[in-house]
């Protein structure tokens, strides 16, 4: 579904951000993305939907080499893609309503766009995913009216109302509480399964993504060193991703003190992580 092959990217300073990246995803697959500050991890999944321009490598979305598109052609690869921002990327003065139709922005022509006129089919779409998301009473709210959990929560529904095949998620909870952010990735991982959406989760909660995503990939200084089951992040691991420090106490215990872990239903096996790492 998604194949990443020995992508490299080095800014015009010289500083190579990623160092032959590799990886690949099936439809279904959920990865969480871990690393210190720095080590290529917003950079890598920028690349992904060509926010940013890789050196070298490729990247396949199905048949698709998506650093060989621009212009119309990759505008129309990247409705396949939906990126979900930790800043939300929300425009502030429109309502709910209205950021969640930007998604179909990639849909419709530039008049329709200009003036807000989206086909009926799109609008229904965009209520039943503000009801999924538990927004259905927010719909006419201004986006700066909203807690930063409701924002996330429209980003989510943005990114949707595309109907992406794969879902890039940049830090979702870096600026949530701890039981929002437990509420996001529980709502995240739904949907994705309900969908049966690829998906590539940049976090940098590493007890977070133990608790919810089943496979990880550890990047240090722009390099893979680790892609496997979250069950596999022991200290050994951990000081190869981030360095020598004391992890006895990172686990998912970290967190029991709060109510609702996710369903046993919606974490993936790990015969598949194993596998997808392989």
């Amino acid at each position: 579904m998604l194949t990443i092959t020995n992508l490299e990217k080095r800014y015009k300073a010289g500083d190579r951000a990623l160092k032959g990246v590799s990886m690949t995803l099936a439809p279904g697959d959920i990865v969480g993305l871990i690393g210190p500050s720095g080590a290529g991890k917003s950079t890598l999944i920028r690349c992904v939907n060509r926010l940013v321009d890789p050196t070298a490598g490729s990247i396949r979305l199905g048949n698709i080499d998506l650093t060989t598109l621009d212009g119309p052609a990759l505008r129309k690869a990247r409705r396949r893609i939906g990126m979900i921002f930790q800043e939300y990327a929300l425009v502030e003065r429109l309502t709910v309503m209205e950021n969640v139709l930007s998604g179909r922005l990639g849909y419709v022509g530039f008049w329709q766009s200009w003036f807000r006129r989206f086909p009926e089919a799109d609008v229904q779409r965009a209520f039943s995913l503000l009801e999924r998301v538990g927004l259905i009473d927010h719909v006419d709210k201004r986006a700066d009216a909203l807690s930063g959990g409701q924002r996330q929560r429209v980003g989510i529904a943005r990114a949707l109302a595309q109907d992406p095949e794969l879902l890039l998620i940049d830090e979702p909870t870096a600026s949530l509480d701890p039981k929002t952010s437990r509420q996001v990735m529980r709502l995240i991982l739904e949907l994705c399964t309900e969908r049966k959406l690829a998906a590539i989760v940049n976090i940098h909660d590493v007890a977070l993504a133990q608790m919810f995503l089943p496979r990880i990939v550890g990047l240090r200084a722009g390099e893979i060193v680790y892609d496997g089951p979250a069950s596999g992040l022991n200290a050994e691991v951990l000081t190869r991703i981030y360095g020598e420090e004391d992890w006895t106490k990172t686990s998912n215990s970290q967190s029991d003190e709060l109510d609702d872990d996710p369903p046993a239903s919606l974490v993936l096996p790990e015969s598949r992580a194993v596998a997808a790492a392989r």
